[in-house]
């Protein structure tokens, strides 16, 4: 259940990662292979021109299972934020999840409430920086990442679906074909 809304609380973008900000080559934690999708600094300039905060809410589970460290997920996140700002955008928060329940090695091998479809990180998310869940906007590229929204209260999301994809056979949200198209759904 979404946290009540607090008269002060700002409406969030929530981003997932790997396919909604970056092509996902599969277990991106290398700058040379992180190649930013058409259209995204132009959704992210325009949330920030309306007051969103942008979180970007990611299952990491390279990191489960021994792809890479931590430290190397912090590293390209930095880049990545640094890329926003230069594009006169920005990003106020990212969290993570690097476990999986099956694939995971060692203590990253376990069922938690912050993976994606669970609303763990989202949730998190909504008592550090005071959001308003119910104002809110996911984008996310996979059905998980919608879950994630519902259980968690947003308001609305939306099912990034390249062009060269096939979309789900009735979607449980509306589908866009490229970042810029969440634009309109920010108001």
């Amino acid at each position: 259940m979404a946290p009540p809304c607090r008269p002060d609380a700002a409406r969030a973008l929530f981003l997932d990662r790997d396919g909604v900000i970056n092509i996902d080559h599969g277990y991106v934690h290398q700058e040379e292979r992180f190649d930013f999708i058409d259209g995204i600094f132009d959704l992210t300039r325009a949330a920030c021109r309306l007051g969103h905060r942008v979180v970007v809410v990611t299952n990491q589970s390279g990191i489960a299972r021994g792809y890479y460290t931590e430290s190397r997920f912090h590293a390209l996140t930095d880049w990545m934020r640094a890329a926003f700002e230069r594009e006169g955008s920005r990003i106020d928060a990212v969290y993570f999840s690097p476990f999986h329940p099956t694939k995971g090695i060692g203590p990253y091998r376990r069922e938690d409430p912050s993976r994606k479809p669970g609303a763990g990180m989202i949730l998190q998310a909504a008592r550090e920086l005071n959001l308003d869940l119910g104002g809110s906007l996911l984008v996310g590229d996979r059905l998980s990442d919608i879950q994630a929204a519902a259980a968690a209260g947003v308001g609305r999301a939306l099912l990034l679906v390249h062009p060269a994809e096939r979309a789900p056979e009735d979607p449980p949200c509306p589908v866009i074909a490229s970042p810029r198209d969440a634009i309109p759904w920010l108001m």
